[in-house]
């Protein structure tokens, strides 16, 4: 089984991450809890046996040492959320990956035995989906391209995991359920977990 895991991280710059929690406790303040997820999701990552490609938004970092060795770098492309996820799968599809993992940086309740669970899920599913408190998901898998998975979804929303679940179900594609995590998008979720980070 060749297994692939992308990780899908913002450009760290000061005002443009984090915004939503930056309007409550400041940009200086929301770009350094950013960092710290970050921080928090390469560890959980660089434990998972699958191959790693981290896909920044704009441009590759100046300096990628800080990032464990067996990463591979990417960029995103593509206008939408949707269409820059759909096209990650593609192109790692096309290089013959069984199985595919994406999740951001925004989760600090991941774990690698989540993601671990999240691949061994993919062996009887062909779509596995870590569903977010705030109706969001924090990780989706599958098996091979489900290209209306992006379609049509307004990203952002509490929407997002319930207009999937019912796409998969429309179109018969088996699908299983991770357990229910929190992204960290406001001054109460960062409250919450800024000790554990």
């Amino acid at each position: 089984m060749k297994d692939g895991l992308i990780i899908f991280q913002k450009n760290a710059e000061l005002g443009k991450v984090k915004t939503r929690l930056a309007a409550t406790i400041g940009d200086q303040a929301a770009f350094e809890a950013y960092q710290s997820l970050v921080k928090y999701t390469h560890k959980v990552t660089s434990q998972s046996v699958a191959d790693k490609v981290l896909f920044f938004t704009n441009s590759l970092e100046e300096d990628l040492s800080t990032y464990p060795r067996d990463y591979r770098f990417e960029l995103q492309s593509g206008e939408g959320l949707g269409d820059k996820m759909k096209n990650a799968f593609d192109q790692l599809f096309e290089e013959k990956y069984d199985r595919l993992v994406i999740i951001g940086t925004d989760c600090a309740e991941i774990t690698p035995e989540l993601i671990s669970e999240a691949f061994e899920k993919l062996r009887n599913h062909e779509v596995v989906i870590g569903p977010a408190q705030d109706g969001g998901y924090y990780l989706l898998g599958m098996r091979s391209l489900f290209s209306g998975i992006f379609e049509g979804i307004p990203w952002s929303t509490d929407q997002v995991t319930a207009l999937t679940v019912s796409f998969l179900e429309r179109e018969s594609i088996t699908y299983d359920l991770l357990p229910v995590l929190s992204d960290v998008d406001t001054k109460e979720d960062w409250d919450r977990f800024k000790d554990k980070l």
